[in-house]
C-alpha cells in the first residue's frame, strides 16, 4: 500500500491520490477528463456541505418522531400507514447518516479536520453502531479493488439479476428484520474483536488462542461504548418529552426498511454490471425523484459513477459532475430505480453464486 496516510483527512485530495497509486489500473486520471478549473471547482470543500447534512438527517430524524408523536393520538385505519410510512422516513434519514459517514471517510464532508473526523463520527456513525475510522479504511479498499475479488463490498452486488421470487424473499427478509438481526450479530463480533471490521456478511475471524474470557466483555464495552452513549441520550431525549417509547421506532425502523434501502441503493450502485478495473463499466449512476431522494438515495448519493470518477468530490457538487460528464459525452443517460429493480429480477433462474442475503 502507498505510504499516504488515508486517515488524515486534512485534505480530501490526499484520499483520492491514494486511491489513484493503489490500483491506477481501475481509474482513469481525473485530469484526463476535466480540465484544472473544473476539477478545482468540483472539489472545493465547506463546512456548510457539512451543515446541511446534519440539518437533512437530524432535522429529518426530528420531523419523523413529531409525526410518529402526532399519528400515536389517531385511531382506525388511518394510524398504521401513518405509522409505516414515518418509520420508513427514519430509516431513510439512518441512510442519511450512512452516506454521511462515507463522505466523512473521503474528507468531503467538512473542510474542518476536527468537524469531519470527530463531529461526524459522533453524529452520524456512533449513533448507528458504526465508526469512521474503521469505515474510512474498509471504504479505501472498495475504492482500489472495485469489482474485483477484493472488493469488500462485492457480497453486497454478487448474485444479480435474480428471479423474481428469488427478490421476492430477499424483500421479506430484510422488511422481516432477519436480515438486521443477522447485522446486529455481525456488529457484536465485531465489536468482540473476533472479526475483522466489516459493515457486510463477509467474515474474517481472527486468532483468539491467547485471548482470556475476561477480554471479551472488556473489549465488547470499550469498542460499543459510543454507541450505547448515544442511544440512551437519544431515548433520554424522547422520554424527556414524554415519547420515551418512540425509541422503539429507531430501532424497528433499522432493522427493517433501512436493511431493504441498504439492499436497493447497493444493487444500484454496482449490481449486474462488467466485473472488470474500469470504473465506467463497473459502477452505476441512477436518477431519482424525490421519494428516491427521502429513501434510498440521500445527499446525492445515486451519482454513484462520479463519485468513482472523482472521489474528491462532495456530495454537494456530484449533480454537476453528472451534468459536465454528460456534456463531454463520457456517461449516459442513468436508469432510474424502478428500472433497475426490474433488471435486478429480471433473471429466469437464480444465479448457483446468490447469496442467502
Amino acid at each position: 500500500m502507498s505510504n499516504i496516510d488515508i486517515n488524515d483527512s486534512r485534505s480530501s485530495e490526499t484520499y483520492a491520490e491514494a486511491i489513484l497509486k493503489n490500483n491506477p489500473e481501475t481509474r482513469q486520471k481525473v485530469s484526463d477528463l476535466l480540465t484544472k478549473e473544473e476539477i478545482k471547482s468540483l472539489t472545493k470543500r465547506s463546512d456548510r456541505y457539512g451543515m446541511y447534512a446534519m440539518l437533512v438527517t437530524w432535522g429529518g430524524v426530528a420531523v419523523c418522531f413529531f409525526g410518529l408523536a402526532l399519528t400515536s393520538q389517531l385511531e382506525g385505519v388511518l394510524a398504521l400507514p401513518l405509522h409505516l410510512f414515518f418509520t420508513a422516513m427514519l430509516a431513510g434519514r439512518h441512510l442519511a447518516m450512512s452516506i454521511a459517514v462515507h463522505d466523512a471517510s473521503h474528507g468531503t464532508l467538512f473542510k474542518t479536520k476536527w468537524l469531519n473526523n470527530t463531529l461526524a463520527d459522533w453524529l452520524f456513525a456512533k449513533p448507528l453502531w458504526n465508526d469512521l475510522e474503521n469505515y474510512r479504511v474498509y471504504h479505501f479498499k472498495h475504492h482500489t479493488k472495485t469489482a474485483t475479488k477484493d472488493d469488500p463490498d462485492l457480497i453486497l452486488s454478487e448474485g444479480y439479476p435474480t428471479t423474481k421470487s428469488s427478490m421476492f424473499k430477499k424483500v421479506l427478509r430484510d422488511m422481516s428484520g432477519f436480515i438486521g438481526l443477522k447485522y446486529l450479530a455481525l456488529r457484536v463480533l465485531v465489536d468482540l474483536e473476533l472479526v475483522d471490521w466489516t459493515v457486510t456478511g463477509e467474515l474474517n475471524w481472527r486468532d483468539r488462542k491467547d485471548r482470556t474470557l475476561l477480554s471479551y466483555p472488556v473489549t465488547f464495552f470499550k469498542n460499543a461504548f459510543p454507541m450505547i452513549i448515544c442511544n440512551v441520550l437519544l431515548f433520554l431525549v424522547l422520554d424527556a418529552l414524554s415519547y420515551g417509547w418512540l425509541y422503539l421506532f429507531w430501532i424497528v425502523a433499522h432493522m427493517t426498511f433501512f436493511m431493504l434501502f441498504v439492499r436497493i441503493r447497493s444493487m444500484a450502485e454496482h449490481a449486474a454490471l462488467e466485473r472488470v478495473p474500469d470504473m465506467f463499466k463497473n459502477t452505476r449512476t441512477t436518477k431519482a425523484g424525490l421519494l428516491a431522494k427521502l429513501t434510498v438515495a440521500p445527499l446525492n448519493v445515486n451519482f454513484h459513477q462520479e463519485h468513482h470518477i472523482i472521489a474528491s468530490c462532495s456530495f454537494a457538487h456530484l449533480p454537476r459532475a453528472h451534468k459536465l460528464l454528460r456534456e463531454k459525452g463520457l456517461v449516459g443517460e442513468p436508469p432510474k430505480y424502478l428500472d433497475v429493480l426490474k433488471i435486478m429480477s429480471s433473471a429466469d433462474v437464480a444465479p448457483v453464486n446468490e447469496h442467502v442475503r
